[in-house]
């Protein structure tokens, strides 16, 4: 004899009593939403996300230098490929790449450090005599009888609270020093680190998406990865290019001095977007002045010619065949990721506009194209 299957169990529509009764007549608890248990964690809440966005400003200089690293890993990673496609073990591409960075980096500031050193030194001692040489002008002298705007200047150089003023002493110039030299080696073992276990940042980017859109997304991370790879290679055309051209142009008209440390700084400025091209101008033309105001005047017209040259031959080539990212974006980029990370969202600006670019051509675009 077949069992009698078990009648259904009546459904409780609750009433305005039930959803205000922790015990509903179906045996389901309910949370009393009373307005002091609203208030409550509603307030845990916001003090939770306080905590945290405290903690990320904490740390927000290690998360600069974790993503320049990664920045630089995978901007040089195609190099690695390069070399270990030549069947050269990973690990010793690896280290060619990053001894031949390092190396990069030390001769900069081999080349930068002892001119300007002696620059700043000979600026700081050369100033009290030049604000002097104002007063033979009746207009800056009046101003100065009446405000002793240059007498304080004169008087600030000459005290020596520059660098208390700047650094908080020597030991504050010191803590500059060293946790800039600190930040410097951080960076640069991460990037080491991260350039020898890229493939496994990889995977665990792909591991990230669900397994049917795995091939897709592998796709997009890739096209990714090789527009950040393509834009550093072209920023290296663009930096190698307005270094040399600056030490030939200060070689030929007789600062030759001068002109290591000048083009290995305007390489560096090269780096930035907009903001730099500015800064090479006028370092390019200060220098010029030192010797005299003619040598001014044509560092001035070289670097105009030359940022035309930049702007509208050398600079729209390379990237429009790298990272493929109209002016105008590249622009906004700029300046967006400028004010909000400094140096370092200028930095990383371009190549963060190229990989939503190409979410918006290979995600949303066919997805509205759908619907």
């Amino acid at each position: 004899m077949s069992e009698r299957p078990p009648e259904p169990r009546p459904k409780v529509t609750p009433g305005p009593r039930d959803a205000l009764d922790p015990a509903r007549p179906d045996g389901i608890r309910v949370l009393v939403a009373t307005p002091y248990r609203v208030g409550f964690f509603g307030c845990l809440g916001v003090l939770t996300a306080y905590v945290l966005v405290e903690a990320a400003l904490q740390v927000s200089s290690i998360l600069l230098m974790v993503l320049v690293a990664l920045f630089l890993s995978v901007g040089l990673n195609p190099l690695v490929e390069l070399i270990t496609r030549r069947r050269v073990p990973r690990v010793v591409a690896v280290l060619l790449v990053f001894l031949l960075l390092a190396a990069a980096m030390s001769l900069v500031v081999l080349a930068v450090a002892p001119v300007f050193t002696s620059q700043l030194d000979e600026l700081l001692r050369n100033a009290p005599r030049w604000l002097a040489q104002l007063r033979t002008n009746p207009v800056v002298a009046e101003l100065d009888a009446q405000y002793q705007v240059i007498t304080r200047v004169s008087d600030f150089l000459s005290s020596g609270d520059l660098i208390q003023t700047l650094f908080g002493g020597l030991l504050g110039a010191g803590q500059f020093i060293a946790n800039a030299l600190v930040a410097t080696l951080v960076t640069l073992v991460l990037t080491l680190y991260f350039m020898s276990s890229m493939p496994s940042i990889k995977q665990v980017v792909y591991q990230f998406s669900p397994a049917s859109q795995r091939a897709r997304v592998r796709y997009l991370a890739d096209q990714i990865f090789n527009r950040v790879g393509s834009y550093l290679t072209g920023m290296f055309v663009v930096v190698v290019t307005a270094g040399v051209l600056s030490f030939i142009f200060l070689t030929v008209i007789g600062l030759g001095e001068y002109a290591l440390a000048v083009a290995a700084v305007v390489s560096i400025l090269s780096f930035i977007p907009l903001v730099g091209s500015t800064m090479s101008l006028v370092l390019v033309t200060l220098v010029c002045l030192t010797s005299s105001v003619p040598l001014g005047i044509a560092g001035l017209v070289y670097y105009l010619i030359y940022q035309q040259f930049e702007a509208y031959v050398l600079y729209p080539r390379v990237m429009a065949t790298s990272v493929k990212v109209p002016g105008p974006v590249t622009v906004i980029a700029a300046l967006a990721f400028g004010t909000l990370l400094g140096i370092v969202g200028a930095l990383i600006a371009v190549p963060t506009a190229a990989a939503l670019l190409i979410l918006y051509r290979e995600v949303l675009i066919p997805r509205l194209d759908r619907s």
